[in-house]
């Protein structure tokens, strides 16, 4: 989380709705062998209590997971701030971004719970592409699912502390936020001018 309070939100809500809307993150946990990442689509429960997800059963990390404390990741949007966009010239270069960070204690879910979040994962996604109409599991061979299921391994994170930071230029004046998010715009990070727009201001910062 970065220090600067300007960059956390006030709003209780936004943290889990960025994690919904992007959907993937990095999952860090300690091993033997040192500290160890994956990457997975991520499910968060309704309450933004629990997270779910599964690794390939060959992923290292998947040994050393179950009972450990993990640190989940989900990146938003992000891009260089250049100096000559603001109207003051005594600026340096910096970087704007949204991250959330989710930690607590992971644990193995069993075979019908690993099948709830696949369901769960593929509707969600398959709604948003608007797929008609939409895949699901009864589409496929029963013993081919259950056969490709046995190489997968899900876990679910009860979420015991949210970390979140929102660096949309909040410590700067309107009208140089406002040629930040133009010179975004311009070089085709629309989404991050987009929400420097939206929560940017007072709005998105404590």
């Amino acid at each position: 989380m970065h220090p600067n309070p300007a960059f956390r939100p006030a709003q209780d809500d936004l943290a889990p709705l960025i994690v919904r809307e992007i959907g993937f993150a990095a999952i860090f946990a300690a091993t033997p062998d040192g500290p160890r990442v994956a990457h997975a689509p991520v499910v968060l429960s309704e309450d933004a209590k629990r997270l779910q997800f599964h690794l390939a059963r060959g992923n290292g990390l998947t040994r050393h997971l179950d009972g450990q404390t993990a640190l989940v990741v989900v990146q938003g949007p992000d891009a260089y701030v250049s100096p000559g966009w603001y109207q003051d010239a005594d600026q340096v270069p910096t970087w704007n971004y949204v991250a959330v960070e989710m930690e607590g204690p992971a644990r193995k879910m069993d075979d019908e719970a690993l099948v709830t979040q696949i369901d769960a994962l593929s509707a969600t996604h398959e709604a948003r592409i608007g797929a008609t109409p939409p895949w699901t599991r009864d589409k496929m061979d029963a013993k081919k699912f259950q056969q490709m299921t046995r190489a997968i391994i899900g876990f679910e994170v009860e979420v015991a502390a949210w970390r979140t930071t929102v660096k949309l230029s909040q410590n700067k004046p309107e009208g140089e936020r406002e040629r930040v998010a133009a010179g975004l715009d311009a070089t085709g990070h629309g989404a991050l001018a987009r929400l420097m727009r939206h929560l940017g201001g007072d709005r998105g910062a404590a």
